[in-house]
């Protein structure tokens, strides 16, 4: 049975913000998630994206804050909660969301992240902050310089962690881990959890409540998939076609590389189809153009590395496609979740190449159903095995050598008949 907001023991204040913002019902997770977090639970929480999760930790810590009214120490410049996220897109949103959610309170909320000016990071964070959405990198170089203490963090909140907590971030995480105050709530939040990683989030936690509310590495229902198998060297051609023959006006590209991202929005621009690229290599500034210019209509195309498939919140998305298919099967799960989300309908298109039919088949594993495939007419792969150049050269020279090995044994064998 649905429940409403008043249900879960939010106060009067929080329930105003949440109707100004147009919150009609909670979803399963915050319905779940917000009582056990304003009652000092730790909290592992899945579920799919674009299912409200950053409101579903947001709303019970803006609260306990504002109820306890605790009082941060400015010599100390003590941060009261501490949201950690994988990307500098995620840790915008998420401080968007956040400052909308505690506009009628005094709290002071404060992002970092790198890519932008480290002064004025500081200059926010001069006497500590109640909340602190960063990443953790540019979270190290603020502890560093001294310019914020953990030590008296009430909540610590990892945000997609399951990436938080793959083996990339695993050093700085636990550096982290050593300045904060170890009588802390933890709360765990994201749309997919491995045995590995719940293994290791158990560790950090104190019995913590675990809140699935959809099956572990699954996608919306309301997001069509679907896979067109074509040749390698045909991929740009194709998404080409499909943008202009459907009309679709905003779609949402991933590659797998920055130098791929920034190639195909070339070649896109040369099919006079609008297109930008982001990727970890692009200032801040450039990468929130990118965005903006997107968001607004000015650019048809977004190509994107999977920095973009965690924190990008797009209104009514309908079209992702993977130009490429991901190495890591978890990640398809957050590239297609750009889209569908909030209940909308969503289109997630694949294009594969013979050289991916592995990648698709550990998707398929970790999804545990099969995803449709469609030829489309005048793009069907060549069944000719798709190589790349290098690859046809050693073929090449290697076709060679028998050819030439067979001439030297041929002679050998005429030489013995004349024998």
């Amino acid at each position: 049975m649905s429940q409403a907001f008043a249900d879960l023991g939010l106060s009067s204040a929080l329930l105003a913000t949440i109707d100004q913002l147009g919150f009609s019902q909670p979803t399963e997770v915050q319905q779940q998630a917000i009582p056990h977090v304003l009652r000092g639970a730790d909290v592992l929480a899945g579920a799919q994206t674009g299912t409200g999760k950053t409101a579903a930790f947001g709303l019970p810590i803006i609260q306990s804050i504002v109820e306890q009214g605790i009082e941060r120490d400015v010599q100390r410049s003590d941060v009261t909660a501490l949201v950690l996220v994988p990307t500098r897109e995620l840790a915008q949103q998420v401080f968007d969301n956040m400052t909308s959610y505690a506009k009628e309170t005094d709290l002071h909320i404060v992002t970092a992240y790198g890519g932008t000016s480290m002064n004025v990071q500081t200059k926010n964070l001069l006497h500590g902050c109640d909340i602190l959405i960063a990443t953790p990198g540019r979270l190290l170089d603020h502890l560093f310089c001294k310019n914020i203490s953990l030590q008296r963090t009430k909540t610590l909140v990892l945000d997609e962690a399951d990436r938080m907590l793959d083996m990339g971030f695993m050093p700085d995480l636990q550096r982290i881990l050593k300045k904060l105050n170890p009588e802390r709530q933890t709360l765990f939040f994201s749309a997919t959890f491995d045995k590995k990683i719940k293994t290791i989030a158990y560790k950090m936690q104190n019995e913590p409540v675990e809140v699935q509310v959809s099956p572990s590495n699954s996608t919306a229902d309301t997001v069509e998939q679907m896979v067109f198998p074509v040749d390698k060297k045909r991929k740009a051609e194709l998404l080409a076609y499909l943008i202009g023959s459907r009309n679709w006006q905003q779609v949402l590209v991933f590659t797998k590389t920055k130098q791929g991202s920034d190639a195909l929005a070339k070649e896109l621009k040369l099919d006079g189809i609008k297109a930008t690229s982001i990727n970890g290599d692009k200032s801040q500034g450039a990468r929130q153009k990118a965005l903006d210019d997107f968001k607004s209509g000015k650019v048809r195309a977004l190509i994107a590395t999977d920095v973009a498939a965690r924190g990008l919140d797009i209104q009514q998305l309908e079209q992702v496609v993977n130009f490429e298919m991901p190495f890591k099967a978890e990640d398809y799960v957050h590239r297609i979740g750009r889209t569908g989300r909030a209940g909308q309908k969503g289109l997630a298109v694949s294009l594969m190449s013979r050289d991916e039919e592995y990648l698709l088949e550990a998707i398929e594993r970790l999804l545990d159903t099969r995803l449709p495939q469609q030829w489309l007419e005048g793009f069907e792969p060549s069944l000719i095995e798709d190589i790349e150049p290098e690859q046809a050269q050693r073929r090449k020279g290697r076709s060679s050598d028998k050819r030439r090995m067979k001439a030297k044994l041929k002679i050998h064998a005429n030489r013995g008949k004349k024998r």
